[in-house]
């Protein structure tokens, strides 16, 4: 693929998305997608139309279970009563990191995120290791 083929997009905090230019303007993509018709759609022609998708089939149900989720920090740090700063404190997490992995700015990295299962399943002995 060539760079004469390629356009550079971002998808501003409102949900639109805009073209990038190369001096760095960005311009407004229209959306060309027929809602009234999609909303109409019944389930299985959603499903018929995703099979049909070569570029973008489906998962599998195999495909599916190997697939991990992303820990939910928020719901992690609420279940261990924790405001965002103590959380932050505690686990050693720079706090503007984590308010921006809780509005969904930023994603953790994969070392992170098995930092933060581990936090899940065990954040007394996380506790415990950290403070001495």
């Amino acid at each position: 693929m060539s760079e004469k083929n390629t356009i550079t997009v971002e998808r501003l905090s409102d949900g639109r998305v805009v073209q990038v230019m190369p001096d760095g303007s960005k311009r407004l993509l229209q959306d060309e997608t027929d809602w009234v018709r999609l909303r109409a759609m019944t389930e299985e022609e959603i499903e018929a139309a995703a099979v049909e998708d070569l570029d973008n089939p489906p998962l599998t149900d195999e495909e599916l279970k190997k697939l991990r989720r992303v820990p939910d920090l928020k719901e992690i740090r609420q279940k261990l009563h924790m405001t965002q700063e103590q959380f932050a404190t505690k686990f050693h997490v720079p706090l503007g990191t984590l308010r921006d992995w809780e509005q969904g700015a930023k994603y953790p990295d994969t070392a992170t995120r098995s930092y933060l299962r581990v936090i899940e399943k065990a954040p007394h002995i996380v506790m415990q290791a950290l403070d001495g």
